[in-house]
């Protein structure tokens, strides 16, 4: 009996290997984008240099179980070392166009709850070079006694580059240096950091009036080419020089139409002219042509500066400035201060009083002001004292000072401020002086202290005034925390006591203080009063959704929790099953506090009781959800992505296994498994093959496996895997294989490279040959290909089978070489075999060559196998020998012939260990194409015979 078990768990092909797979997250950076800098090996975390413009590719490649989640965050690259807020969730980082200012060090960190997350970091250095800016300068100086002057001067040249620019100056063509020219001087300035180079000429000579370029390099890193900019030094080389056609201050009235020229008085090569607005930019509607600034229709919003700006390069900028102001006045107010001296804070008899006017105005110290009493303008004396910018007031305020208050002082006291002359509108304001006249009081209405108000609804904040005059309010937070009304303002005024919020959310709950403002009333301390805004909002609670399994049979308890709310408390509570109103739960016993939760015990869980629970939690404001979906069905699988090497190919066959690795997630919180429905979907194709996969006891980290065979290279497929238990089907899991060719070194076993993946096993190309090989199936080849040349198909003769083949139409030339290069292979044996087949069909056919690169002492490429000439349509194999001393490459090498009829492929790259087949060539291997007519031989089903799991097993 025991043989016969044995027998038949060999022919499953399903096994359990050992338990215990979780494990922590680790990660390793790749760059699969346009690296400038890469080194032989493109897995390793150093400085990634790009230019810029391209697109950077990072990828994190993660290993661990489950898999693990990534997430890639950067570093501002400076000595901040910010982090950026935004992170982006997904193994593949990708920045198109990237640009100077996303440089930094990049970290991907992999987590999957098992250990402590795997953090990894690459720097990227963004390259690029600017074009460069010269200006000129220049000095003049007396020399013994004033006999003579020198004069000097200085080119100096900008860049902004990364990497460091490299200087080169010119004078007409020739290059220029120290050594060639003692009146010549190049040096670079202190804290420029490489970024400028200065060309000296001393004491000027009539030969240095020429042409001077400066040419910067980065030495053709990542491709940039040189820049250069030339600049032409005569004898009547000068800075430019400026005029304005009207005064540095300019005031006009509204609606005038402003005219401002800008002279060039000097200035070779001739300057460039600009004029700018600050702050923001120019009005809309105003002109600025050839240094003429027109502004149509003025409005007092046009005020600020013009700045007119004339460049050349040669000294500094010359810059002139108008300042535009155009006549306004607003906000006339009004203040009553009572005897200063006497700290008093009412009107009395016998006391000084003073009554103070002030509108904000443009220009200010233009503004003439004008009192009346009692409709007749006042009389000056030596009671009463007009005074003109009071210390203690806003700048150009006028005060009307009575000294001594008699009863005939009582009145109207009327300010008239107005700008002479000028079509503005006057500004008046109105105060009243009596008996009557009082400071102000302020208080909150009975019964408005508190104000209470739900989540989104309008809220009224009221204080009363009373006094005469009546100031305005002014609101402000209480509390230090939200300092910032829901205005954003600090501070804000209410003409008439009430504060009116919209839509007011619970961040708005708090104490607000309102107080008198110190203008259009009495300039005395501040009267304040506060109200309390409370904001009611709906619940907030716990779990908002949580799935609960439990094995058939035993029991659950459900708790639903009320994290916040206003009211906190919990008003009612509804437990629902299924959409159905569910009997209370038994009632809590009184407590010193309310509850905060409410509970749901399931005696055990069973087909009819399994489902959705829904509590619901109210306040009396709103209500609030838990949902809890209660079964005894299994969790979903885990696939295991770290299986070495699971895609297996199969030599001629176009077909390749692939070995399918998973962990079960909480094996035990259910029933046990029975089995798993195994579903196998070709990607772009409907039907799918179903298969039972029968397990005994699964544990949790226990790792199960199984052989998908005759999938089809290069096609991908969707895995589905469904755990079944005595409730039935379990959470699916779904995953997307790919095939994918080894890179490895190679030994016994069959490493064939069909070229099917992209990363062509490995394989690159070289980088000092005349052109690459192209990598192509009958599906993407071009459809103007020329004719009678390479193959239609690969050697299988599918479609969507790859090759790899060079293509000798224009503008290819006769000799020119194409070169792929396999990765290095360590030397473990004294011999071994390169196999592959190759098409050689054409009339041009030149020659494929293979070579073998010895990397001992330096690289040495011998010669290991050639070819030439048409060797007609058909796909024919080699066995090539090798016995490399050390560790080695092979390189295919095509060659081009006379002609563009010569187009040479090869497929099917075998390298093994020993010696090659006796037979070079098999005819059971030589692959005719169509229209030879020779038959093909049919391709195999996609699934092999599935051994049903025996009873007898299980018992």
């Amino acid at each position: 009996m025991e043989v016969t078990c044995l027998l038949l768990l060999a022919l499953i092909p399903f096994h359990c290997r050992g338990q215990g797979v979780y494990a922590p997250a680790q990660a390793q950076i790749v760059h699969a984008g346009q690296a400038c800098v890469v080194k032989e090996d493109n897995i390793s975390e150093r400085v990634y240099t790009i230019r810029e413009g391209d697109t950077l590719v990072l990828q994190c490649l993660v290993t661990g179980h489950p898999r693990p989640q990534v997430r890639w965050t950067k570093t501002a690259g400076s000595a901040s070392d910010k982090f950026q807020e935004t992170s982006v969730f997904n193994e593949t980082l990708r920045i198109e166009r990237i640009a100077r200012t996303q440089g930094g060090r990049y970290y991907c960190k992999a987590e999957n709850g098992v250990g402590v997350p795997a953090i990894k970091s690459i720097r990227v250095d963004v390259q690029y070079l600017d074009e460069p800016v010269l200006t000129v300068h220049q000095t003049v100086s007396d020399v013994r006694g004033n006999f003579y002057q020198e004069k000097t001067v200085f080119l100096r040249c900008t860049v902004n580059s990364n990497p460091p620019a490299r200087f080169i100056w010119k004078r007409g063509s020739d290059t220029l240096s120290h050594s060639q020219d003692n009146g010549v001087d190049i040096y670079e300035p202190l804290y420029t950091q490489g970024e400028t180079k200065v060309l000296k000429l001393k004491n000027l000579r009539p030969q240095d009036y020429a042409s001077y370029t400066c040419q910067v390099s980065v030495r053709n890193v990542c491709g940039i080419p040189d820049k250069a900019i030339t600049f032409r030094l005569t004898n009547i080389t000068a800075p430019p020089a400026l005029k304005l056609s009207v005064n540095e201050t300019l005031v006009v009235n509204p609606g005038e139409n402003v005219t401002v020229q800008c002279l060039l008085t000097g200035g070779d090569p001739l300057p460039q002219l600009q004029w700018s607005h600050g702050p923001g930019p120019l009005p809309l509607g105003a002109l600025a042509q050839s240094g003429t600034l027109s502004i149509p229709s003025v409005q007092a919003r046009d005020s600020g500066y013009y700045n007119c700006t004339a460049t050349n390069n040669v000294g500094n900028p010359a810059k002139k400035t108008v300042n535009l102001l155009v006549r306004s006045m607003k906000n006339a107010t009004f203040q009553i201060t009572p005897d200063v001296i006497k700290e008093s804070e009412n009107i009395q008899l016998g006391q000084d009083l003073k009554l103070s006017c002030h509108v904000d105005a443009v220009p200010q110290e233009k503004v003439t002001y004008q009192w009346f009493k009692n409709g007749k303008p006042a009389r000056m004396s030596k009671r009463l004292l007009v005074t003109r910018n009071d210390p203690e007031l806003p700048a150009v305020t006028s005060s009307l000072e009575l000294i001594d208050l008699h009863f005939s002082d009582y009145g109207t006291y009327l300010c008239v401020a107005s700008f002479p002359g000028a079509p503005v509108p006057d500004l008046s304001v109105e105060v009243n002086i009596s008996s009557e006249t009082v400071p102000p009081t302020i208080s909150v209405p009975k019964g408005r202290a508190v104000v209470t108000v739900r989540e989104g609804s309008p809220a009224e904040l009221q204080c009363e005034v009373r006094g005469k005059p009546r100031p305005p309010v002014l609101w402000s937070r209480v509390d230090k925390e939200a300092a910032l009304l829901p205005s954003g303002l600090p501070l804000e005024e209410t003409p008439d006591g009430k504060l009116r919020l919209e839509h007011v959310s619970r961040d708005m709950s708090g104490t607000y203080r309102c107080q008198t403002a110190r203008y259009n009333g009495f300039n005395v301390r501040p009267r304040e009063a506060q109200v309390q805004l409370n904001v009611q909002f709906p619940p907030e609670v716990e779990p908002s959704s949580q799935d609960v399994r439990q094995a058939l049979g035993r029991p659950v308890l459900l708790r639903c929790s009320l994290l916040r709310g206003s009211p906190q408390r919990i008003a009612s509570a509804v437990w629902r099953f299924k959409g159905q109103l569910l009997p209370p739960p038994p009632a809590v016993p009184v407590a010193a506090e309310a509850p905060d939760h409410s509970e749901l015990r399931l005696d055990a869980v069973t087909r009819d009781s399994s489902g959705s629970y829904e509590c619901s939690i109210s306040n009396d404001v709103g209500s609030a959800t838990c949902l809890f979906q209660v079964s005894a069905k299994a969790y979903s699988p885990e696939f295991y992505f770290d299986t070495p090497n699971p895609t297996r190919s199969h030599k001629l066959s176009k077909n390749y296994s692939y070995v399918l690795q998973w962990t079960q997630r909480e094996p035990d919180a259910v029933d046990p498994l029975l089995n798993y429905r195994l579903s196998v979907r070709q990607l772009n194709q409907h039907n799918a093959m179903v298969k039972a996969i029968p397990v005994r006891r699964v544990e949790k980290g226990q790792l199960l496996e199984y052989i998908l065979t005759d999938l089809r290279v290069p096609h991908s497929y969707e895995v589905r895997l469904t755990p079944y238990t005595t409730f039935g089907a379990g959470d699916m899991a779904s995953r997307i294989i790919h095939y994918t060719e080894p890179i490895n070194s190679p030994n016994l076993s069959d490493n064939t490279c069909h070229f099917e993946d992209e990363k062509i096993c490995g394989y690159t190309q070289d980088l000092t040959d005349n052109f690459d090989w192209t990598r192509q199936n009958a599906l993407t080849q071009n459809p103007k290909r020329s004719p009678n040349t390479g193959p239609p198909t690969d050697i299988s003769g599918t479609p969507e089978g790859y090759y790899m083949f060079i293509e000798t139409s224009r503008p290819r030339e006769l000799g020119d070489r194409a070169r792929l290069v396999s990765p290095l292979y360590n030397a473990s044996a004294k011999f071994y075999c390169v196999s592959f087949f190759y098409h050689m069909y054409g009339k041009h056919i030149g020659s494929l060559n293979l070579l073998v690169r010895s990397r001992n002492k330096g690289a040495l490429d011998t010669h290991a196998w050639s070819l030439s000439g048409n060797k007609g349509n058909v796909w024919q194999q080699a066995h090539v020998p090798i016995n490399p001393s050390g560790p080695f490459q092979i390189i295919f090498e095509g060659v081009r012939g006379s002609g563009y009829l010569g187009d040479i492929a090869i497929d099917d790259v075998t390298l093994k260990k020993g010696e090659c087949p006796r037979k070079q060539m098999d005819p059971n291997k030589v692959v005719v194409m169509p229209g030879s007519g020779a038959p093909r031989q049919p391709h195999p089903q996609l699934w092999g015979p599935m051994v049903i799991f025996l009873l007898a097993l299980q018992r």
